[in-house]
């Protein structure tokens, strides 16, 4: 009897051991997978999940060419005959230094208006920085044949070219102008200004005092001239038809 309660006594221990060991086990686990619940679901804040953080980029902003660019192509989109929005575009890609780019744009911008000689001298220049001489040549060529019976625009041709620093081209239109407009002040003038910007003393001088005698009515000629050493004087004898020509050419501006 003794035995048999020992040994019964002895179970009842060993049976609470073990379960008390057991329930020490499955709350270690339930507190691991606890612990793991909040890792993955994220501890900031109890039941809700944090939210992924992206890095943040800094967006570069753009240059004003860039902008420029970008809303000509917008107006190109909307309306994509005007020739002026591609004029401007093709003067950004040739800033850029993009010659068949802006090329194609000076193209367009002529198709959509034939008298357009900024676009015209424009295609001129690109065509020959892109090392295509001849067929520059060729195109200043037939251009200035669409103005060869026309003072106003032969002059307009030629200041075109000469902003584009064409000077060969330049000169051949203003001899053009002056031919077909002999006794006009401006073409003169113009001409004159053309010599001074060289830095040719002479040429300015002939060019600027014949404006002058055509037309005495210039003081800007006249401060030129001054500033040249030129004595001017009021000629007795002014050519006919002045006014009507200059005002023809003037619009050349």
């Amino acid at each position: 009897m003794f035995i048999r309660g020992t040994l019964r006594n002895m179970g009842e221990v060993n049976g609470s051991e073990w379960r008390r060991e057991m329930i020490g086990k499955v709350q270690l686990i339930s507190l691991a997978l606890l612990v793991s619940v909040l890792f993955v679901c994220g501890c900031g804040s109890p039941g809700k999940s944090q939210a992924v953080r992206e890095p943040k980029v800094d967006k570069i902003p753009l240059t004003p060419s860039e902008m420029k660019k970008t809303r000509l192509l917008q107006q190109i989109e909307d309306r994509f005959e005007s020739p002026n929005a591609h004029f401007e575009l093709g003067q950004l890609y040739q800033d850029d230094g993009l010659w068949a780019q802006a090329a194609n744009e000076y193209n367009i911008a002529v198709s959509f208006n034939p008298a357009h000689r900024s676009a015209q001298a424009a295609l001129v220049k690109v065509l020959t920085a892109g090392g295509n001489a001849s067929k520059a040549a060729l195109t200043a060529d037939i251009f200035m044949s669409q103005v060869a019976g026309d003072a106003t625009n032969s002059l307009r041709l030629a200041m075109a070219f000469q902003k584009q620093g064409l000077d060969e081209y330049a000169m051949g239109c203003y001899r053009q102008a002056l031919y077909l407009a002999p006794n006009s002040s401006t073409i003169t003038r113009q001409i004159g200004y053309y010599h001074l910007n060289k830095g040719n003393t002479i040429q300015a001088q002939e060019y600027l005092s014949r404006s002058f005698q055509l037309n005495p009515n210039q003081p800007d000629v006249a401060a030129e001239l001054g500033k040249l050493g030129i004595a001017v004087k009021i000629p007795r004898n002014p050519a006919k038809n002045i006014k009507k020509l200059d005002n023809m050419v003037n619009k050349a501006g």
